[in-house]
Parts: structure tokens; C-alpha cells; sequence
């Protein structure tokens, strides 16, 4: 219906009607929860947490503030609200601005239907074109938020008194939508007094220019908490203008972050070789990032955000499949040998937060290390690998590794047929490259758990008896 209306007296008899923003998003809002549709879609680990509390300041018709680490989806959150949006929004056509054809608030709209009146243009635009969105620096001008004096339309032969000289900034031009600010306190305080006036009163001036602009603009922007203080950079008058402030967090849980990483990961569109991620080392990598998050050595105010996962996930990944090219196999497995690849997927995603620890390398290790025990521990009792450490006290030796064959480990399978069935308890795969893997996962957890020695070469390990 929306493209056959060409005029505003189309748009009347059509019966459309013309409500705010906040109106318009609060009605799809609730239309989506009677309907039980998610609010936000590809959002894990929030739904009785964060998404509660959406729902509700969106109901209220609240300008909302997010505050939280890096990685905890305000971004996907803020640009998802584009979907409760109508999806076509009548316009006067030609308006910078959207100007609402029953109440147009700028110089150019207001003219042209005074004139026209009725057969005043109109066209429709795409929800997608009713969202704004700017990342706060400190050399964020009023000019970028707000609009400026522009040289060419004086140049043309306007008074600088005329209204139709402004050039509008970002918040203007999603009139009538969603504008976000990410990284508010990052905003210069000259520029979050600007904001004061577009969230109290829906207002904007230009330039001491007295014009007035009542906007209808709904903002959304996003903070970390550290910041978002009496302490940190944010003035006061600005914090109380928000109606609902909205606190994000960290998956509560590895079965949670894991979701996440499994529709966030690299996927090659085609691949000749099958990749394996055996579950007990997904639980480890996923457990590894919560250590990090508790860790005293790493800076929590700045987070270890689910990228970091991902980021882990996928270079596993790479490892098992440049392993598996090097020795011609078709199945590649992820093994502990691969997790040597986390010093440059993970270095790069962490701060150290104290001075006797500066070395990020060994940081990772023993995160890694610790998961690994926890890991092994919650599928394995040791009474179990009683026979595989007798086999190393009467001095036999495994070496693991790129640079290795899988002899060693062949033969502990040829001479433990016990080990197969641990084995077939933790790995539900019964091909032998996922069966060695699970028996160099067994090898490290009893390193870990001290009834193994481990030498460790820059890209290979070897396995022997415990010293005396």
C-alpha cells in the first residue's frame, strides 16, 4: 500500500496515522511478546536478565543507557531495535529530516505544504534508514551531532538568518527514529551539554540560531561502567536524563558462551577437510575465558569478552586443520597439542593488571592449564587411568606434536584396551584421529594432575613417568 501513495491527501484517505516513535516501537514491542517472538534476535544468555529489563524501558518509552564491558552485545542489541520499527515510514518528500507530512517541523517541509497542501509529494523510507549511529571521540563536534551553518547554501545567496542554510548533523536526520551513541562518556562535556536539551526537552539549536526543532528521536547509547561515574567522564545532568539504565554481563555460563561462539565463528564457504572440536576441549576453551574473567592478574574493568572465545575457537581450529593437511589425514581433530596456537589468538584480547606478572604468554598457559584440570576432572576419575600410569612408571614415553607421528600413542591403545572404553565414555567419535585426541587430552590431565612429567618443546611434548 505505502508505494501507491504519492500525496498527503493519498495518505489521509488511507486512514494512516501519525504516532511518535516511542509509541510506534512500545506497539511492535508488545506485539512481539504477546506473540512470544524474542525481542532481539541472536542474543544468548540474557533472557531473564537483560532482556526483562529492555522490555520493560521500552514499554516505559525510556532513552536507555547499556552499560558494560567490551563483548557483552550492546551493539547487536542497540542496532537490533531497528526491527521494532514499522517497516515504512511516510516522509514529505525531499525532507533531510523525515518530516512527519501531518506535523513537518522544518523550514523546507512546512513551506512546501503550506503551498501544496494536500497534493504535497510524500514517499516512504525503510525502517533501516530510521537508524543513527556514532561512535563518541573526543573530537566529536556539535556540528556532527547536531548540524552547522553551511558555506555552499550561504554561498548560493541565502541570508546566514535563513533557516534553509543549516546543514543537519546525525541526530536531526533520524528524526522520527533510533539514534545511538556508543561510548558515551567519550563525549567531550561541551557536547554531552548538547545532548541535555534533545533528551529533557526534544529540542535543537543551531549555532545560537533561533530555530526550533521539536525532534522525535528515541537515543540508545552504550557505556562502560568504569566510566559512567561521578568519577569517570560522564556529567551528572546527562546520567539523570536517561530513563532506564540497563547493566549487560558475560555469559553466565560455558554452555551459554559456547552457543554464542557456534553462530559467531568463521565458517569457510567450502572445505575438502571435516573439522572436529571434541566437547571436552570446547568446555575447556569456553572455561578458560571465564577464568580469565576472575583472574587478579588480568584488568576486569577493561573484560574478556566473548570475542576472545571466538577468536581461540577458531585458531584451534586452523591448527587441526594445518596438522591434518601436513599428515594428509581428512578428519581434522582439535587436540591439547593445538593449544600452543593461543598465544597470538589470545595475547592481543586481555590486559595485565599488575607488575610482578607482565609476561601474557605464561598468563595464558596457566589459564589454560587450569581449565584443562577442571575439564579433566569433572569426566575422568583418576582410579580409572590407574593401568596408563603404570604404563608410564615402567618407563614408557609418548612425544605429541606437529612434528610427530602417533605411534606412540597408537600403541597405549594396542596395549590398554581399557583405555578404550574411558575413552568411548568421554568421545562419542569412535574414528582414531577423535580417539588419539581423547587419549592426549587424558595424557595432559594427569600432567596436570601430577602423575605425569611433561618436557615441553617449542611445538612438542613428551610424556614419561613422574619423578621420584
Amino acid at each position: 500500500m505505502e508505494h501507491e501513495i504519492k500525496t498527503l491527501g493519498q495518505l489521509r484517505a488511507s486512514g494512516w496515522k501519525s504516532i511518535s516513535v516511542r509509541a510506534e516501537i512500545r506497539s511492535n514491542a508488545i506485539g512481539k511478546i504477546k506473540s512470544g517472538e524474542p525481542l532481539i534476535a541472536g542474543i544468548h544468555g540474557y533472557e531473564s536478565t537483560v532482556l526483562p529489563q529492555l522490555e520493560t524501558a521500552l514499554l516505559a518509552g525510556h532513552d536507555i543507557i547499556l552499560l558494560g564491558e567490551r563483548g557483552q552485545g550492546k551493539s547487536r542489541i542497540i542496532r537490533s531495535l531497528v526491527s521494532l520499527l514499522d517497516e515504512w515510514l511516510p516522509i514529505v518528500a525531499g525532507s533531510e529530516i523525515n518530516d512527519d507530512p501531518y506535523r513537518p517541523v522544518s523550514a523546507f517541509a512546512r513551506a512546501l505544504v503550506l503551498e501544496l497542501g494536500d497534493e504535497t509529494p510524500v514517499e516512504f523510507v525503510h525502517r533501516s534508514q530510521r537508524f543513527g549511529e556514532k561512535l563518541a571521540t573526543p573530537d566529536t563536534s556539535m556540528a556532527d551531532l547536531i548540524g552547522d551553518v553551511d558555506p555552499i547554501k550561504v554561498a548560493e545567496g541565502r541570508y546566514l538568518a535563513d533557516e534553509l542554510t543549516m546543514h543537519f548533523g546525525l541526530v536531526p536526520r533520524t528524526n522520527r527514529g533510533i539514534f545511538a551513541i556508543n561510548e558515551l562518556p567519550d563525549l567531550a562535556e561541551r557536547i554531552q551539554v548538547g545532548l541535555l536539551s534533545i533528551l529533557e526537552e526534544r529540542d535543537v539549536q543551531i549555532r545560537g540560531y533561533r530555530i526550533s526543532l521539536p525532534l522525535d528521536v528515541m537515543l540508545i547509547a552504550s557505556a562502560n561502567p568504569e566510566d559512567y561515574t561521578n568519577r569517570g567522564r560522564l556529567i551528572t545532568p546527562l546520567k539523570d536524563r536517561f530513563g532506564s539504565q540497563i547493566r549487560t554481563h558475560y555469559p553466565l555460563s560455558t554452555e551459554i558462551e559456547l552457543e554464542i561462539v557456534d553462530q559467531e565463528i568463521f565458517r569457510a564457504p567450502t572445505s575438502e577437510l571435516e573439522i572436529y572440536f571434541p566437547g571436552y576441549l570446547r568446555a575447556t576453551i569456553a572455561s578458560t575465558s571465564a577464568l580469565a574473567r576472575t583472574s587478579p592478574v588480568i584488568n576486569q574493568r577493561s573484560g574478556v569478552s566473548v570475542r576472545t572465545t571466538v577468536a581461540n575457537y577458531e585458531a584451534l581450529e586452523a591448527a587441526a586443520v594445518r596438522r591434518s593437511l601436513l599428515s594428509g589425514e581428512n578428519l581434522a581433530v582439535v587436540r591439547p597439542s593445538d593449544f600452543w596456537v593461543l598465544a597470538a589468538s589470545m595475547a592481543g584480547k586481555i590486559e595485565l593488571d599488575t607488575v610482578e606478572e607482565t609476561d601474557e604468554v605464561a598468563v595464558i598457559q596457566k589459564l589454560v592449564a587450569k581449565s584443562i584440570l577442571e575439564v579433566f576432572r569433572s569426566v575422568v576419575a583418576l582410579e580409572e587411568l590407574r593401568g596408563l600410569v603404570a604404563l608410564f612408571e615402567e618407563g614408557y614415553e609418548v612425544s605429541v606434536g606437529d612434528e610427530n607421528s602417533d605411534e606412540d600413542l597408537e600403541k597405549i591403545l594396542e596395549t590398554l584396551p581399557e583405555i578404550k572404553e574411558v575413552i568411548a565414555r568421554i568421545e562419542a567419535r569412535s574414528e582414531r584421529p577423535a580417539e588419539l585426541a581423547a587419549l592426549e587430552f587424558l595424557l595432559e590431565g594427569l600432567h596436570l594432575a601430577k602423575r605425569l612429567n611433561k618436557y615441553q618443546g617449542e611445538f612438542s611434548s613428551i610424556y614419561a613417568k613422574r619423578s621420584r
